[in-house]
C-alpha cells in the first residue's frame, strides 16, 4: 500500500505520524511524509492518507487536505478530533516510533505521562487525555544510539503519581540526561519537593542550547500563586532568567492593556522571560506579541510601537 502522512503544523516531529509510519512500514507499506495539503506532480496514487494538526489556526490547511484527499483520516487537537492512533488502527496500545521520517531531529521525544490536574477552559488536554497517569520511562523514550537528550511532551509532569515522577527524575539525573520539559510545568501546583527535583536535573530549551524551564501566568488573578511558585524555584537554585513564562492575553473578559502591561512588567522585574500568547487575532494583541517576542521591547517603548501598529505601519 502507498501511505501519505501529512504533517500539517508544529515544529517538532509529530509523534502520531511517527507511530503510523512505524506500523505501516512494519506491514511492508510504502510511506511518504508530506508537509503540504496538495500533492506534488511527483507523488504517487495513495491507498490511504493521514493528516495530523495541533493548532486550530490550521483549519484552512486541513480544508485543503480534505479537498485534495476527501477520504483522508485527519486527527489532532487542531482538527477537533480526539481520535488516537490506536483507535484509528484498532489497537489497544502502540508505543513504537519511526524517527527516519524526521532525519534532521537528533534527540529523543515522547511522553512520560498523559493528562492534567487542571481544567483550564481554553485547554483541550483534560477532555482529550483525562487525569494524569504515567505511561513511559525515560529508558522507553530515549534512543540509545543518540545523545542523552530527551524532549518530554508531558502536559503535567508532576501530576503523575509521586513515585513515578521521582523515578523519572532519578533516571534523568543518574543517566546524565539533558531534558526539555517542552510543554512546561504547572507553577500553580508546584511544591518545594518538585522545585528541588527540577533543580537537580539538566533542564534545557527544546533545542538543548540554553538552560530553560517553561511555565505560564494566564491572568492577573493568579499573581500570588504564580510568584509563590517562582520563589520556590529560586530557593531551589533555579534563577528567574532560566524561566520563560507564557502570558495568555486577550482571553479573560474585560482584560485591558494596563492588565497585560502589569503582568509583563512584573515578569521583567522578576527577571523572567515573558512570552505573550494572543488568544485572538486582535491587532493590538498581535502587536504586543510581536513587540515582546521579536525583542522590540528592548529598543522601542510600547506606546510608540503600539501606536504605529494600530495605524497599520511597520515598526523597524
Amino acid at each position: 500500500m502507498e501511505i501519505r502522512l501529512t504533517h500539517i503544523d508544529g515544529n517538532l516531529p509529530n509523534l502520531a505520524l511517527m507511530k503510523l509510519s512505524h506500523w505501516h512500514k512494519h506491514r511492508g507499506d510504502n510511506v511518504t511524509l508530506a508537509r503540504t495539503p496538495s500533492p506534488s506532480m511527483f507523488e504517487p496514487q495513495y491507498d490511504l492518507v493521514y493528516g495530523s494538526a495541533i493548532f486550530q489556526k490550521s483549519l484552512p490547511v486541513i480544508k485543503g487536505l480534505q479537498d485534495a484527499f476527501p477520504d483522508a483520516v485527519i486527527g489532532g487537537t487542531g482538527a477537533g478530533a480526539f481520535i488516537t492512533v490506536e483507535e484509528a488502527l484498532g489497537l489497544d496500545t502502540y508505543e513504537s516510533y519511526d524517527y527516519s521520517i524526521y532525519p534532521g531531529y537528533p534527540w529523543s521525544l515522547g511522553f512520560s505521562q498523559r493528562g492534567c490536574r487542571l481544567n483550564c477552559e481554553f485547554c483541550v488536554v483534560p477532555a482529550k487525555e483525562g487525569k494524569p497517569r504515567s505511561i513511559n520511562t525515560i529508558a522507553d523514550i530515549w534512543r540509545p544510539s543518540t545523545e542523552r537528550a530527551v524532549c518530554l511532551l508531558d502536559n503535567d509532569f508532576f501530576g503523575q503519581p509521586r513515585d513515578q515522577w521521582q523515578a523519572r527524575i532519578d533516571e534523568l539525573r543518574e543517566g546524565g540526561f539533558k531534558v526539555s520539559f517542552n510543554q512546561g510545568v504547572n507553577i500553580r501546583l508546584l511544591t518545594e519537593e518538585a522545585a528541588m527535583a527540577l533543580a537537580s536535573v539538566r533542564y534545557y530549551d527544546g533545542y538543548f542550547k540554553v538552560r530553560r524551564l517553561y511555565t505560564a501566568w494566564d491572568n492577573v488573578g493568579q499573581e500570588k500563586v504564580f510568584f509563590r511558585g517562582l520563589e520556590m524555584l529560586n530557593q531551589a537554585g533555579i534563577p528567574s532568567r532560566h524561566v520563560l513564562v507564557y502570558m495568555l492575553i486577550g482571553y479573560k473578559p474585560g482584560e485591558t492593556m494596563e492588565d497585560i502591561m502589569y503582568r509583563y512588567h512584573r515578569l521583567k522585574d522578576a527577571g523572567c522571560l515573558p512570552y505573550p500568547m494572543a488568544y485572538s487575532n486582535e491587532r493590538h494583541l498581535k502587536a504586543f506579541q510581536r513587540w515582546v517576542i521579536r525583542r522590540y521591547d528592548q529598543f522601542i517603548p510600547w506606546t510608540q510601537f503600539g501606536k504605529k501598529s494600530r495605524a497599520g505601519l511597520t515598526c523597524r
